[in-house]
């Protein structure tokens, strides 16, 4: 089955790591046809196991690795395909368009989150197929009070986000 681990962290605040030698830790975990798409830890590959027995044996193989505690998600090639397909909101080149990446429940934790925040003009979440996208004007991401619940300690093993273009680019590369 064709898969994409999406890595929480990578490539910022410190954890850095080239996408060769992540791509080289999942092959010498078993993963098979093993790529990377962007530098920001989205890594295809293909394998006999189950999503939640592959979570377990790749973040302790990055961990091991990288010297560092990795959080992943792992989701079907079917599953990144209903990211793609579910995307609430028609492209504007005025907003960046995010969703949501994790533990099951999580949409809901986030949706919390979301109403409790102060939010800037035509900023909005919504939760489309139980994944919580996030619409926010272009330079307002970090600035946003919802944007720093990406920071919270207390949710880092919990989800990770993506602009949505991103599992077009996976799910090219997926075939």
């Amino acid at each position: 089955m064709k898969y994409c681990a999406f890595l929480r962290g990578v490539n910022v605040k410190g954890t850095n790591m080239k996408m060769a030698d992540v791509c080289q830790v999942f092959k010498d975990a078993g993963m098979k046809e093993v790529s990377s798409v962007l530098a920001s830890g989205n890594i295809v590959f293909s394998s006999d196991k189950k999503a939640g027995d592959l979570k377990i044996i790749l973040e302790k193989a990055m961990s091991e690795r990288f010297g560092y505690e990795a959080f992943l998600f792992v989701k079907s090639q079917e599953e990144t395909e209903m990211y793609w397909n579910s995307i609430p909101f028609e492209k504007d080149d005025n907003f960046h368009l995010y969703a949501f990446v994790g533990m099951p429940g999580i949409e809901h934790i986030l949706m919390d989150e979301f109403q409790k925040a102060s939010r800037t003009e035509n900023e909005k979440g919504i939760i489309v197929n139980d994944i919580f996208y996030w619409r926010v004007p272009k330079g307002n991401t970090l600035d946003s009070t919802f944007g720093k619940v990406l920071g919270k300690k207390s949710l880092k093993d919990r989800f990770t986000s993506r602009n949505v273009n991103t599992f077009e680019k996976v799910l090219k590369k997926m075939g």
